[in-house]
């Protein structure tokens, strides 16, 4: 398969950073009030259940709906051993009718569109952040990093087909590439070529490293969409370089850090940071 590029390891790796990212997110995930955030009864140490009430019914060791959504698309590639966008929105589609977690804009409308003429491949315009942190199962089936590139683009059409978004999703996909084919994680995110849509955010987020962090993130924006989160996320991975301190700053700056955190996870991962064992373990279905 892919192995001349990129080892298995090291794309497991991606995925199960994505994966307790976002697991260790819910805890404080969506809350936006600064005083509230500051004050949250949880253990920043540890994974914890959800305080807002968008996560009803899940708990300690769940995953948002993000982790959910990414853990469909590693089951399909595992059924599959092919990313096939068609065939994956029928599994998702079929996935999404029977589950209980929060439906997001992007699915409301993907599923809409879907019942309308379900053999599109573009779906819902959002341009939330969050689709980006799913993608790293497709390193599996992917033989070189234009494929990767190409199944990403697939992918993130299928519910998020907004020009912002997939213009992230391109620079993140080519930096998780090759920071799992060895590159640093600095070096790779103040190179890659940014679409113009992004160059000046993308400034904005190279500059930022080293500033604190809970201001940094506020600032740029801690919401949903790739405006803010882009930031964010770039400004994260380039101020920390353990796993363990980026999350936790990350998660403390409140909002859709799930969404960011699965981001600086994947690529954190794939650079082979060490995930905390204890989180990794305390994970119900990794």
């Amino acid at each position: 398969m892919n192995d001349k590029y990129l080892e298995t390891q090291t794309i497991i790796n991606a995925i199960q950073g994505a994966l307790v990212a976002d697991a260790y997110a819910l805890g404080s995930h969506w809350i936006y009030d600064e005083g509230q955030l500051k004050n949250l009864p949880i253990d920043w140490e540890d994974l914890n259940a959800p305080q807002a009430m968008w996560h009803k019914g899940k708990e300690k060791g769940d995953f948002t709906h993000y982790g959910d959504h990414a853990k469909w698309l590693h089951e399909f590639i595992q059924m599959h051993n092919r990313f096939d966008p068609s065939l994956y929105a029928s599994f998702w589609a079929e996935k999404m009718e029977a589950y209980q977690g929060y439906v997001d804009g992007s699915s409301r409308e993907t599923l809409a569109i879907l019942k309308n003429n379900p053999s599109t491949l573009c779906g819902a315009s959002s341009h939330d952040l969050s689709i980006i942190g799913r993608i790293a199962p497709l390193l599996l089936v992917s033989k070189s990093k234009e494929e990767f590139l190409a199944n990403t683009e697939m992918f993130v059409s299928l519910t998020h087909n907004s020009l912002v978004a997939l213009k992230a999703a391109q620079f993140f996909a080519s930096v998780l590439f090759d920071v799992a084919l060895g590159a640093t994680i600095a070096d790779t995110l103040k190179h890659t070529a940014v679409d113009p849509l992004l160059a000046r955010a993308h400034g904005a987020a190279i500059n930022s490293k080293g500033e604190e962090s809970f201001n940094a993130i506020r600032t740029f924006g801690p919401a949903c969409g790739v405006e803010g989160g882009f930031e964010g996320t770039i400004h994260v991975l380039l101020s920390y370089d353990d796993y363990q301190s980026a999350m936790i700053a990350n998660a403390q700056a409140g909002g859709d850090n799930a969404a960011r955190g699965m981001i600086i996870g994947m690529i954190m991962g794939a650079a082979l940071k060490e995930i905390p064992l204890a989180w990794k373990n305390g994970v119900k279905n990794l």
